[in-house]
């Protein structure tokens, strides 16, 4: 198989928020792109965007892992070995554990956990062939909880751990870090049906440290930070992008 010359990396997510966001700068820095998505509307309307040169779409079940083997075994048929793998692809839902069912706690794990999982496992031959990297998108929420997020927590936790695990299970051949974003607003990071910008106040930005609220550049240039060869000494670790929330001591 001929070699793609320019690097190529799986986004899960890729379609929509910080997923399109880190696409689109990867495809700027020079990475040949793979994007996996559930919404195919939305990588539909990507298709107008992104330059089809450098970037494939795959309406990928991430949760289901003949879904995933078959995508990827695609994905390296016309890109070649996988370099990267940002697993970003997420399910959200918020509730009160009472009214949680089973089925939207195993929804959320499946998608977030599971679809991260399976994505590693059905890509590491290539990853160890290339000397890769794995980047995990984890969340805030590992270390600290709002109401009713039971399900989307947990499963960012159990990121947060797999991702030191698989980075003692496949170094040195593979590095995986993890990213934890706080408020990153990519309201309007959508496809048009969703895509309504959050009106963000003052307010809202001064209470951050950094004085801002996050966007989703800040997230795509840590995942180009941890993709670079040069930081091959950096694996196993988490890093917060949060304006410095996490460190705020708030008391009301």
């Amino acid at each position: 198989m001929k070699r793609a010359e320019r690097s190529h990396v799986i986004v899960t997510g890729g379609a929509q928020g910080i997923g399109r966001i880190v696409t689109c700068q990867l495809i700027e820095n020079g990475y040949n792109v793979s994007i996996f998505d559930i919404d195919g509307e939305a990588m539909e309307e990507l298709k107008h965007v992104f330059n089809n040169k450098y970037c494939q779409f795959f309406v990928t079940d991430v949760s289901n892992e003949v879904s995933v083997k078959s995508c990827i075994r695609a994905a390296v048929k016309r890109f070649g070995p996988i370099y990267g793998l940002v697993n970003n692809a997420v399910c959200t839902i918020f509730k009160p554990m009472e009214e949680l069912s089973l089925n939207e706690w195993n929804m959320a794990l499946g998608t977030n956990l599971t679809g991260t999982f399976l994505c590693c496992k059905h890509a590491v031959s290539n990853l160890k062939e290339t000397h890769g990297s794995i980047v995990n998108m984890a969340s805030t929420r590992v270390f600290q909880s709002e109401p009713n997020t039971e399900s989307y927590s947990a499963s960012k936790g159990g990121i947060y751990a797999l991702t030191h695990a698989m980075a003692i299970s496949l170094g040195p051949n593979v590095r995986v870090n993890s990213i934890s974003p706080g408020w990153i607003d990519v309201s309007a990071a959508r496809k048009k049906a969703n895509a309504i910008q959050e009106k963000i106040s003052p307010e809202d930005h001064a209470q951050h440290p950094a004085g801002r609220v996050g966007n989703g550049l800040d997230i795509a240039r840590m995942v180009l930070f941890l993709l670079n060869k040069e930081n091959s000494f950096i694996t196993g670790q988490n890093f917060v992008v949060d304006g410095g929330m996490t460190k705020k001591m708030i008391y009301i």
